[in-house]
């Protein structure tokens, strides 16, 4: 519980006085997403070294039937707090919020994010102003612990505020604690489990080894289901027929000889990794040469 007001004057304003005080269903279930994660994590690691921890913005979407709240993406947002005073750039965020339209995203501003575990006094100025912003919502506290300070865990929870008092001030909140979990699509899975990993990442030849014996893998489960309905073993799927002679069309290019579908993706592959490197280098002389004129 936060308890008392700071010493000095927060430069936080009411930018939407006139909200609603009829508040929907309070979210049952918060799921926070790799990229929102990631963004938090490299806003930590690029901190001054005055900076205790760092606050930020969070984009996602809400399922009024559910309770879920979804936290897709984060931005960071430039603050500086003393034991006297927290100064917090709000400008900055509304411009940054409006880029983040402008760019074709639709997620809306569902609360803030801040590293460490230390709710105070300020916590709550912050998240009255991040709850005014998501009105008639309730604003969602992401407090993510990075395990630096000694004696604590690293982990993330997720928090809403409630108003303790019979004329509540926005400095006086409860901080009540909401499930969370990590969400991830399959896609992003291989990504995730190479930065999980506690072993080196793979070289290009050991993961190029691994994909072929996949590959390899995969051919021979085809052969086997093939050859089974050849013989009349299985009951051959017209939806996996049909799809086996796409696979091999593409392979052939179809002009009827074996390769030449594989030669011509092949020299396609070859093509775009030549022009990846040639742009590679082009921008690494370009930074060499600006470092060269400003010295």
């Amino acid at each position: 519980m936060v308890l008392g007001p700071p010493s000095s004057a927060i430069y936080i304003q009411n930018v939407n006085p006139n909200v609603s005080a009829n508040q929907p269903r309070t979210p049952t279930l918060i799921s926070l997403h790799p990229v929102a994660l990631f963004s938090i994590l490299d806003h930590y690691l690029r901190r001054t070294d005055s900076q205790h921890r760092v606050i930020g913005t969070l984009l996602g979407t809400r399922n009024p039937d559910t309770g879920e709240v979804q936290i897709k993406s984060s931005f960071a947002v430039l603050h500086s707090e003393t034991s006297e005073q927290v100064a917090v750039d709000m400008e900055y965020h509304r411009n940054m919020f409006e880029l983040s339209g402008r760019g074709g995203g639709r997620e809306g501003i569902v609360g803030w994010y801040s590293t460490g575990s230390n709710l105070n006094t300020y916590s709550a100025l912050i998240q009255n102003f991040y709850s005014q912003e998501t009105a008639p919502h309730p604003a969602i506290h992401i407090a993510l612990n990075t395990g630096v300070e000694e004696g604590e865990q690293p982990g993330v929870k997720a928090y809403i505020s409630s108003p303790v008092g019979v004329h509540p001030k926005p400095e006086n909140c409860v901080f009540v604690p909401v499930p969370c979990e990590f969400r991830f699509r399959e896609s992003e899975r291989s990504g995730l489990d190479l930065l999980l990993s506690p072993s080196t990442p793979p070289t290009q030849l050991s993961s190029l080894s691994s994909t072929l014996t996949s590959l390899s893998t995969s051919l021979d489960s085809v052969l086997s289901y093939v050859q089974s309905v050849l013989k009349g073993e299985k009951k051959g799927d017209a939806a996996v027929g049909r799809y086996l002679m796409d696979v091999f069309g593409a392979v052939d290019g179809g002009s009827g000889k074996e390769g030449d579908g594989f030669r011509d993706g092949l020299q396609d592959t070859l093509m775009i990794s030549y022009l990846a490197n040639l742009v590679r280098s082009q921008a690494e002389v370009s930074a060499r040469l600006a470092l060269t004129t400003a010295a």
